[in-house]
């Protein structure tokens, strides 16, 4: 299954930063990023961005934010795509991995777990369970004239 307001490549690491909009800008005057979608907050704040760059894609939350890190010293987790979320929880806990959230859907049409490795490190387990468009979740598509091919 695809799910439009997901990135297609399978590992996509998330970076945390106190400013989105600005890093968001930065990275793609600098890095040549191209913008997929955006998620601003009620006061306009930009939360969440997707970026994409050939293949791959990278992901920005904003520290404190839904898509952030709650925890100040945390800079980055990865998101993992997998086929089954809920049998991949499970694996997980018998291996000893600290939850950190559980599986839940997401109106973003993803089902989502998170989890600390023994080594501090956060994952964030994803499978898509719906096609959802970016805009019934308050996302903002950058125009299609910047996707990344």
């Amino acid at each position: 299954m695809m799910n439009r307001s997901a990135p297609a490549a399978t590992i996509v690491p998330i970076l945390i930063y106190d400013d989105v909009g600005k890093s968001l800008a930065w990275l793609c005057c600098a890095f040549g990023f191209v913008e997929r979608l955006r998620v601003p907050g009620p006061d306009g704040v930009i939360m969440h961005a997707q970026l994409a760059v050939r293949e791959g894609a990278l992901m920005l939350g904003r520290r404190g934010g839904p898509f952030g890190s709650p925890r100040d010293s945390l800079n980055q987790y990865v998101h993992v795509t997998v086929d089954n979320v809920d049998e991949h929880f499970e694996r997980a806990k018998r291996f000893g991995a600290k939850i950190l959230a559980p599986p839940s859907d997401k109106p973003f049409g993803e089902r989502q777990y998170t989890a600390e490795d023994p080594a501090g490190h956060w994952w964030t387990f994803s499978q898509h369970v719906a096609d959802v468009a970016p805009a019934e979740w308050g996302a903002i598509e950058a125009p299609r004239s910047s996707a990344a091919t």
